[in-house]
């Protein structure tokens, strides 16, 4: 007899918590269909903003486009010109690629140019005295891309062009580029590193000359 009031108190809580469930659900229905359509209204009694908002985004997002764009297309191009400056260096020979650096240094105005590469230059592939008087070393790197020129090549250099061939500047110049010891070298004793791309420059015209 006294089991039964039990069963009615836990069936009565049990719909009481599922009434309380069913009216948050209805709350939050509600007061999203609210929100909706107060939206709704703003957007209607702005709509002029809305649109200018809109086609501001819009501007912005093309202008951004073409930036990207022309800066995709200048690299593009910059990589064109350096394919079409380094590419005739790439299918030369060693001796014709320090011929044509020495011809580089005529055309910029040196003077007293001598190629001297060979067994036993002593680091030294171009001589010749550039338009300001002093007298520089150029060795000679007809690499390809995945060759790098090593801190034991610039080091030969640096004890070779003041003392055996008596010049005042010496520079490196390369098809490829450096690594980043030899790079590093060469800016601390002041020997002039030529990659690929100061050299593509500097034979289009647009770049200094390893004396500049």
């Amino acid at each position: 007899m006294a089991r039964r009031p039990v069963r009615r108190r836990r069936s009565n809580a049990a719909r009481r918590a599922q009434q309380a469930k069913g009216n948050a659900l209805l709350t939050g229905a509600v007061a999203g269909l609210v929100l909706l359509a107060l939206v709704v209204r703003w957007s209607a009694h702005h709509l002029l903003l809305v649109a200018a908002l809109l086609a501001v985004v819009a501007a912005v997002g093309v202008a951004v486009l073409r930036a990207r764009v022309r800066a995709r297309q200048r690299e593009l191009a910059a990589r064109a010109a350096q394919l079409r400056h380094i590419g005739p260096f790439l299918t030369m020979s060693p001796k014709a690629f320090e011929h044509a650096l020495a011809d580089l240094c005529r055309r910029d105005g040196c003077t007293k140019v001598t190629v001297v590469g060979g067994a036993g230059d002593l680091a030294a592939d171009v001589l010749a005295t550039t338009p300001a008087g002093q007298r520089i070393l150029i060795q000679a790197k007809r690499y390809g891309p995945r060759t790098f020129v090593g801190s034991d090549d610039v080091q030969k250099v640096n004890g070779t062009y003041r003392d055996v061939h008596r010049c005042d500047l010496a520079a490196v110049v390369t098809t490829s580029s450096f690594t980043k010891p030899a790079a590093a070298f060469c800016a601390q004793v002041g020997i002039r590193a030529v990659d690929r791309q100061a050299l593509a420059l500097w034979a289009e015209g647009r770049g200094r000359p390893p004396w500049g």
